[in-house]
């Protein structure tokens, strides 16, 4: 059986003050509609286009459980986790 990568990213807006975690099977294609607000609600709302953060798993049971636990998580908590492999806070998207 072939099993798709899925994806749980974390994106912000231009000032890093708003934290968004999701989950996705392609994470290109969510970044698009990030970008130009195809999908109305939080993250159009509030301009959430910058990912800063992702992780691939290999099944979508995992990513559900990583994407829950990091939901869970203070904003100091998922702070760490950003900067740990992002400092700088860079777009990391191919957009």
């Amino acid at each position: 059986m072939n099993q798709k990568h899925c994806y749980v990213y974390i994106v912000t807006n231009k000032r890093n003050t708003v934290l968004y975690t999701g989950i996705t099977n392609d994470l290109n294609r969510r970044m698009y509609e990030h970008k130009n607000k195809l999908i109305k609600g939080f993250t159009s709302k509030y301009n959430i286009e910058k990912l800063i953060y992702f992780q691939e798993f290999n099944t979508a049971i995992e990513a559900i459980t990583a994407e829950k636990k990091i939901k869970g998580w203070t904003r100091k908590k998922k702070m760490e986790l950003i900067k740990s492999g992002n400092f700088e806070f860079k777009d990391l998207s191919s957009f």
